[in-house]
């Protein structure tokens, strides 16, 4: 096309697999992506409560964040939603006894 600026080789293989990587997305349940998400989150919370001054009030937003996924999506995540809410209890508890330390 006119005004278009030619890709290069590697341009093209990198838009290529970002397509692929588009389409692999597509695919996957949004139970799943969610799932991945909410670990995600809950891994940020571990991270702040384990260090050796405990960063609290970004644990706390983590873990309210991790909360309100695992919470609000009830019914509707899938098979890791058991494995989540445990996820999430035990994530309470150790901000708590982090806290109490704190």
């Amino acid at each position: 096309m006119i005004g278009e600026p030619e890709l290069t080789q590697e341009q093209r293989e990198l838009l290529a697999e970002l397509q692929q990587a588009r389409d692999e997305l597509a695919q996957t349940p949004a139970s799943v992506v969610v799932a991945n998400h909410a670990i995600g989150l809950f891994q940020l919370a571990a991270l702040h409560l384990d260090r050796e001054e405990p960063n609290l009030p970004d644990a706390r937003l983590a873990i309210d964040a991790f909360a309100a996924l695992v919470e609000g999506l009830t019914g509707r995540l899938g098979e890791e939603e058991p494995a989540l809410r445990e996820a999430m209890a035990q994530l309470q508890l150790a901000y708590v006894e982090v806290s109490k330390r704190a």
